[in-house]
């Protein structure tokens, strides 16, 4: 049977952001954005590890995610200088370790550290029988505006157009040929998948699981996480 592996990019340096350093080890409700990742993937059954890609300098890592431990944690200091070079230097490492061309990687931001394990599961579900994979995706909701010099030039029509989330999943056979062909510029892994001809599966996502990218995003993120997590307080 194929196994499943999470494949967190942990590389970057979240430049948008306004943090002093990389946006993952910000403090979102008192622990670092990446810890909250890791600790909702760990929940999910059906991943056999979860490998988190780091740039070869890093050094802040285990002192911001110290519960990542275990047979499942995987840490590998490989990261590239973009997304898709980190990805492709992970799927390396997890090859080191022994995945095969027919595992499946499920690859997911460290910014979107509201991901819940049942959004996970349900990708899995959508996506173990099929030939290609896919990714958890919004419809687009809001009207779309093209920029000119700083005014809307015009408006684009909204119809089947969807935002991308985070897992994204594909066979490991599927994805690394796609990222190689690609090239580094690509944004997310289902572009380098369709740049080979194929069409990954849409599986409906949540507006929650956004990915933490400006200033406000974090204080966001305190409060929707302070909605979900148990109450801690005393009964009365």
């Amino acid at each position: 049977m194929p196994r499943c592996f999470a494949l967190v990019p942990c590389a970057g340096i979240g430049a948008r952001s306004g943090a002093a350093g990389p946006k993952q080890y910000e403090a979102v409700a008192g622990q670092a954005m990446v810890a909250h990742t890791l600790a909702a993937l760990a929940k999910v059954a059906r991943l056999d590890a979860t490998l988190v890609v780091l740039a070869p300098d890093d050094t802040a890592f285990e002192g911001a995610a110290p519960a990542f431990r275990g047979d499942r944690a995987w840490v590998a200091r490989c990261g590239g200088a973009t997304r898709a070079e980190t990805v492709a230097n992970g799927l390396a490492a997890l090859r080191e370790r022994g995945a095969q061309p027919h595992d499946w990687v499920l690859v997911h931001d460290a910014a979107r550290c509201l991901i819940r394990p049942a959004w996970v599961d349900r990708l899995i579900d959508a996506c173990q029988d099929d030939e290609v994979g896919g990714l958890l995706a919004l419809p687009l909701a809001d009207t779309l505006k093209a920029e000119l010099a700083g005014r809307s030039g015009h408006t684009i029509d909204r119809q089947h157009k969807w935002v991308a989330q985070t897992p994204q999943m594909f066979r490991l056979g599927l994805l690394a040929p796609a990222l190689d062909q690609a090239g580094e510029q690509v944004t997310d892994e289902a572009s380098a998948v369709e740049a080979l001809g194929h069409a990954p599966k849409l599986v409906r996502g949540e507006w929650e699981n956004f990915k933490l990218t400006w200033p406000g995003d974090f204080d966001l993120a305190a409060r929707l996480m302070r909605t979900v997590a148990p109450s801690t307080e005393s009964p009365t």
